[in-house]
């Protein structure tokens, strides 16, 4: 019974991590007029595939096993913990995306896997002490430096762009029509570097019950469960994301994609769990911030971080509910 509930949970995340997180970072190609949602599910998916099965183990075993300490665990109690992180992290952002809100599917179940921590000190399973704090920390700093480093990214490569081909260039709508093109490959790459670092958050808690190595299939039923997200979902968040922040043109998603998932890659490859939503949303603005600061909207903005701020409390506190409900069961 409770595999197929730890099943079932873990695809009730992963079709969330599709509504919220891959819709994000798919929105500015949707903005720009570049791609439809069908065309934008079929591409992204398999992007999106591959990037989950080919590079997307490494982050599983960070959240899988990184936070919580497994040893001295039932095997009970650990399939107890990853069911109620995994359904109180969807819980959350289902009703983030019902808000059309992007929030971090990272901080989540980064926050829902603190709250089974807890859970387990309660019972007195673990010591407080014995969280792996500095893995949280290490976590909670990459999150500051994605965004951050996604804006300067993406503001610097705009402003190249704008002084080297934009300024040069006799026909701009011929330009951003190429760069249009050009965008269809950057989200591809988005996509993957999406399904590298964010399959961990479906089926990382999922890992700490079947064992810590991760199969290809492990990751691929991650991955197409986000897949149907976007899919069936998605689209609430890629307004946000493609129209309300700023207003977006093929160069400057072109620039925003490429800082974005050059980001992301570039912490799976270190195994950091980070925000692609952070970092979408922080590429986003600084390619807005190129026009100045009235080109960005300030108060979707604001609507944005406070959802980030609260996303890991909320997350953790719905996982700490579950867990101790489930374990009087």
């Amino acid at each position: 019974m409770i595999q197929w509930l730890l099943l079932i949970a873990a695809l009730y995340m992963a079709w969330n991590i599709g509504a919220n997180d891959l819709a994000n970072s798919m929105g500015d190609v949707v903005g720009c007029h570049v791609l439809n949602m069908r065309q934008v599910i079929v591409l992204a998916g398999i992007s999106n595939l591959a990037g989950a099965v080919l590079f997307g183990s490494r982050v599983t075993t960070t959240v899988g096993g990184g936070i919580v300490p497994l040893q001295g665990l039932s095997p009970h109690m650990i399939a107890m913990g990853a069911t109620a992180a995994m359904l109180a992290a969807g819980c959350w952002i289902t009703i983030a995306t019902y808000l059309h809100m992007p929030v971090s599917t990272s901080h989540s179940i980064v926050g829902a896997m603190l709250g089974f921590g807890l859970g387990t000190v309660i019972h007195h399973q673990i010591s407080i002490q014995s969280i792996h704090w500095v893995v949280l920390l290490k976590i909670m700093a990459s999150w500051l430096l994605s965004p951050l480093g996604g804006m300067v990214l993406a503001w610097c490569i705009f402003m190249i762009i704008k002084r080297t081909v934009i300024a040069r260039a006799k026909d701009i709508p011929r330009l951003e029509r190429i760069f249009g093109k050009l965008m269809v490959g950057t989200s591809c790459y988005i996509a993957f570097a999406h399904g590298s670092n964010d399959v961990a958050n479906a089926v990382g808690p999922l890992s700490m019950v079947i064992g810590s190595r991760v199969s290809p299939i492990v990751l691929a039923i991650g991955g197409v469960g986000i897949v149907f997200g976007l899919a069936t979902w998605g689209y609430k968040v890629i307004d946000t994301i493609g129209r309300r922040i700023t207003e977006l043109t093929p160069t400057r998603g072109f620039s925003a994609d490429l800082a974005t998932a050059t980001t992301v890659l570039s912490c799976s490859a270190f195994g950091l769990p980070v925000s692609t939503t952070h970092t979408i949303v922080g590429a986003i603005i600084g390619v807005g911030l190129a026009g100045g600061l009235p080109a960005v909207n300030l108060n979707i903005i604001k609507q944005i971080v406070c959802s980030w701020l609260i996303t890991v409390p909320v997350a953790a506190a719905l996982s700490l509910g579950l867990y101790l409900g489930l374990m009087m069961i």
